[in-house]
């Protein structure tokens, strides 16, 4: 647990709580049990429960696992006093993290951030969030860009199915990340103002814009994907078609003589031979293979396959 100080507010930050924090919270704030309990859960949706003393606010925010390539959520709770503001989450936010190191370091920062009440710092803190998930959109761009140039640009046609899937799954994670916190931002700037004055509004407001940005963003991105994803697999049929037509070429040419060194090795009298021996057992192989291949064509005609 760790807290900065500007004027008469404060801003606690706590990342990977534990139960001792959760006590101490408990002891000197008496939040609602029910509201402690979820900071330890990790699979709250996004909501707002209002207090006559206080805001909790469940928020959920994406961040990018280079190592992984995907993008996954992470959730933070938030109190919101009068003169306190407490954030408690898991710390794979980077930028988070970083406001959090700039106020402590800079009374500069801790000016910038915090404004004139804890209500600003939440919407500089949530502002900040946002305004960071676009350089994640930039990276599924990126993405977009190279699978795209992959399918178009290269003459060897490669499966980029693997590649697909991942960005795919991000924008899925993002859209589902996003989608609950439209609603849930769009009432803050309606709850109580003592913690959110009046003048915050606008820039509630503006925060809304941003996510319907990110949502417009994902929307296209999401029918760019979908697109490449066809293509891709059109591509690939159509090089498995080629492939199909060639094997079935030398199939063709295969199969006369597969049938010339078949007949012409069986051993009974051929026609048109010095050893005529039992040539009759040759004509009697060649109507009953005429009447296997009536057969099979009245089969095939049966059952509409011809």
């Amino acid at each position: 647990m760790a807290d900065v100080t500007f004027e008469n507010h404060k801003w606690i930050n706590i990342v990977h709580p534990k139960e001792e924090d959760i006590l101490e919270l408990k002891k000197k704030y008496r939040f609602h049990t029910l509201d402690l309990e979820d900071c330890l859960s990790e699979s709250q949706r996004p909501k707002i429960d209002e207090y006559e003393k206080y805001l909790f606010i469940v928020l959920q925010f994406p961040y990018y696992n280079r190592r992984t390539r995907h993008i996954a959520a992470e959730q933070v709770n938030i109190f919101i006093g009068e003169n306190y503001l407490i954030t408690i989450h898991d710390g794979h936010l980077d930028e988070l993290n970083k406001i959090f190191e700039k106020c402590k370091k800079s009374a500069k920062s801790r000016k910038l951030f915090f404004g004139e009440s804890t209500g600003y710092l939440l919407y500089s803190i949530i502002n900040s969030l946002f305004t960071f998930s676009f350089s994640i959109t930039d990276k599924i761009q990126v993405s977009l860009k190279n699978i795209e140039k992959e399918i178009f640009e290269t003459a060897h046609v490669r499966d980029q199915l693997f590649d697909i899937m991942i960005t795919k799954k991000n924008i899925i994670t993002l859209r589902k990340t996003l989608t609950p916190q439209r609603t849930v931002i769009a009432t803050l700037e309606h709850k109580q103002k003592r913690f959110l004055p009046e003048n915050l509004e606008i820039y509630f407001d503006d925060v809304v814009d941003q996510i319907e940005k990110l949502w417009n963003i994902l929307e296209t991105q999401k029918e760019v994907i979908e697109s490449l994803e066809d293509t891709n697999e059109s591509l690939l049929s159509h090089k498995i078609n080629n492939t199909m037509r060639t094997l079935t070429v030398f199939s063709a040419i295969m199969l006369p003589l597969t049938f010339l060194t078949g007949l012409f090795g069986m051993n009974v009298g051929l026609p048109f031979t010095a050893a005529l021996d039992n040539v009759q057992h040759f004509w009697s192989i060649i109507i009953a293979m005429f009447l296997v291949i009536a057969a099979m064509i009245g089969i095939f005609k049966w059952n509409k396959w011809l």
